[in-house]
C-alpha cells in the first residue's frame, strides 16, 4: 500500500474533479504492474495498472489507495468491473470512497464476484493524499493550503515592501514544487500589482504544471494588460468553491492570509522560517480578530518539519476537531 500511496501522489493537483488514485498489481513476490490516475481523471489508476499487466493481473492482488468506482461514465467503464474481468483474487483498499455513484457498491461488487476485500489499509495516509478530492466533497470547496515565508521575528518584508528574497534557494524550490502540486494559485490584488508575481512554476522539467492563477479583490479587477496564463479574478474568500480546483494554494499578502483565516478556510500550513531578524518590517499577518488567546490552542497540529538549506519548513494541519 506504501507503493501505490507514492504512485498515487504523482499526479496530485491535476486529476480533478477526479481523486489522484495509485494501484499495485502483486503476483506472489512480484509486481505485475502499476498505475495512477492520470492528468485530467483518466484512465483511473486500475485501469492503467490492469492494462499493463494484461493476463497476469488473474489471480493477483491489487493495492488500491481508494475504493473502486462502481459506476460507468462516458470517459471510462467502472474500475469494479474492470477488476472483476480481468480476474484478481484479492483487492486490498486504503479508503472508501465517498462519491455517491460508488460508496460501498464498488467494494460490493468485487466481493459479490467471489473476490477477498481487505478494507481500511493505511487510510489516513490516503486521505491525506486525497485531501482536495474529499474536502471538494464534503465541503463543497478546494482543500486549502496557506505558504508564509517569514524571518524568525514573522516579518514577510522590510518595512519598504522588500522581499526578495526572504528565504534561501532550496526553500523556494519547494515552495514551487508545491506549486506544482495544486490546481490553482492565489494572492490579493495589493501583491498582484506591487510583486507582479509570476505565480508559476520554475523548476526544470514541471513548467506545465504551473497553477491557475486567482487574484482577491473586493474591487472590480482593472483592464489591465494580462500576462502569460490564465487569471480568475474573485471577491472574497468564499468565492473559492466555484474554482475548478481541489487544491488551492494561497500565497499573500498578509491582509489575503488572515481573511482566509479568519474565514476559517484554511486546512493546511507551509511555514518557511529563513534565520534572519527584520525587526520593523511588514508582518505576515493581518488583524484576525482575536480577543481570547484560550481560542487559538489546539487548532493547529505540527505534521511535518525539515530543514531546506539554511531555512526551516514546519508544516501544520487542522486539527479533526476543528470545524471546516
Amino acid at each position: 500500500m506504501g507503493a501505490a500511496l507514492a504512485l498515487s501522489e504523482r499526479t496530485r493537483g491535476r486529476t480533478a474533479p477526479n481523486p489522484n488514485v495509485g494501484c499495485l498489481l502483486v503476483a506472489g513476490d512480484r509486481i505485475v504492474a502499476r498505475g495512477w490516475t492520470q492528468p485530467g481523471g483518466r484512465p483511473h489508476a486500475e485501469a492503467m495498472a490492469l492494462a499493463a499487466a494484461g493476463d497476469a493481473a488473474r489471480g493477483a492482488t491489487a493495492y488500491v489507495t481508494l475504493e473502486p468506482c462502481a459506476h460507468v461514465s462516458p470517459r471510462g467503464p467502472a474500475c469494479a468491473d474492470l477488476l472483476v474481468a480481468a480476474g484478481v483474487a484479492r483487492v486490498v483498499v486504503a479508503l472508501g470512497d465517498p462519491d455517491s455513484r460508488t460508496n460501498g457498491a464498488g467494494i460490493a461488487r468485487l466481493r459479490d464476484a467471489g473476490i477477498a476485500v481487505v478494507t481500511g489499509i493505511r487510510a489516513a495516509e490516503a486521505a491525506r493524499g486525497m485531501a482536495g478530492f474529499l474536502t471538494r466533497r464534503r465541503h463543497g470547496r478546494p482543500f486549502v493550503t496557506l505558504k508564509l515565508a517569514t524571518s524568525l521575528d514573522g516579518r514577510i518584508a522590510l518595512s519598504d515592501g522588500s522581499s526578495r528574497w526572504i528565504t534561501g534557494p532550496e526553500a523556494r524550490a519547494h515552495a514551487h514544487l508545491e506549486r506544482s502540486r495544486h490546481e490553482a494559485i492565489l494572492v490579493g490584488r495589493g501583491t498582484w500589482e506591487t510583486d507582479a508575481p509570476g505565480l508559476d512554476v520554475r523548476l526544470p522539467g514541471l513548467e506545465e504544471r504551473s497553477p491557475l492563477r486567482v487574484i482577491l479583490s473586493s474591487r472590480p479587477h482593472p483592464a489591465a494588460p494580462k500576462r502569460e496564463g490564465e487569471t480568475v479574478w474573485i471577491d472574497s474568500p468564499g468565492a473559492i468553491a466555484a474554482l475548478p480546483a481541489d487544491h488551492l494554494l494561497v500565497e499573500g499578502g498578509a491582509e489575503t492570509a488572515a481573511a482566509f483565516l479568519r474565514a476559517d478556510l484554511v486546512d493546511r500550513l507551509l511555514l518557511y522560517r529563513a534565520p534572519i531578524l527584520i525587526g520593523a518590517g511588514k508582518a505576515a499577518l493581518g488583524d484576525l480578530g482575536i480577543a481570547d488567546l484560550g481560542t487559538t490552542h489546539g487548532r493547529w497540529r505540527l505534521h511535518d518539519s525539515r530543514n531546506l538549506g539554511t531555512d526551516r519548513l514546519e508544516v501544520y494541519e487542522r486539527t479533526p476537531c476543528s470545524p471546516a
